[in-house]
């Protein structure tokens, strides 16, 4: 989904505004608020939030980028390709559990905190990347692969500057699903005191409070749509660079 180039910088606009200055949306949200009770949640700042919940995503999603890519490149070879059936098995695991169950039984070996969510999110972000990357290594251009081998590149040198460019937009479609996915899941981290802004959401279901359920809710949703968008153009500019 792309977004306007009018839409872009409001929605933009919108979202700075919820994490610096929440105070503003107290008309907005005030009708779902319980009767005499707080509009705005205030025990933490949105801004530190919102910092601590991109963190986690991007901590977690750089591991699983790395760890499902590097995956694909060794069963893409010759030597690993008996493995990939055993590669895909393994990712798929990943999605196998769902995330609550992953911090129930990380929490007694990492504790409370953001080490649950992390391995939660890691294993939650490996399939898409794994399945994207795979599918981009082994379906390149065939008469550029034999013009690559034909000038004398190495197997190494083939992979750096050949195969891995031509199936990086492929792999970041991947990348981006991933992501997104990850921004949304985070949410429960808050339930193993990970500070995330599932914080925000959690606290509203806990005091009937709609309006942090909104709050943080519209917070969550405008992160995602707004870096799905930038993933997408980016993914656009590549395409473009390689006359895509």
């Amino acid at each position: 989904m792309k977004i306007g180039l009018i839409l872009r910088p409001a929605l933009i606009a919108l979202l700075l505004a919820l994490v610096l200055r929440p105070e503003w949306f107290v008309p907005i949200f005030a009708p779902f608020a319980p009767e005499g009770g707080p509009v705005i949640y205030q025990r933490a700042s949105m801004l530190s939030l919102s910092v601590s919940h991109l963190a986690i995503v991007a901590l977690a999603s750089a591991a699983a980028t790395i760890v499902a890519v590097t995956l694909a490149i060794l069963v893409t070879r010759p030597a690993g390709a008996a493995f990939r059936p055993l590669s895909r098995t393994i990712t798929n695991m990943g999605q196998t559990f769902p995330p609550v169950a992953v911090l129930a039984l990380a929490v007694p070996a990492l504790g409370f905190g953001a080490g649950p969510t992390l391995v939660a999110l890691f294993l939650y972000g490996l399939l898409p990347i794994f399945e994207n990357a795979v599918t981009a290594l082994t379906n390149l251009p065939r008469a550029t692969m034999e013009a690559a081998r034909g000038i004398g590149l190495s197997r190494w040198q083939c992979l750096m500057r050949v195969e891995l460019p031509l199936a990086l937009p492929v792999t970041l479609t991947g990348i981006r699903l991933s992501i997104v996915i990850a921004l949304g899941t985070a949410t429960i981290g808050s339930t193993v005191a990970a500070r995330t802004l599932g914080e925000v959401i959690i606290a509203g279901l806990l005091t009937n409070n709609t309006a942090y359920v909104l709050q943080g809710g519209l917070i969550v949703g405008l992160f995602a749509v707004l870096i799905y968008d930038a993933l997408v153009q980016l993914e656009l500019y590549l395409l473009g660079r390689m006359g895509g």
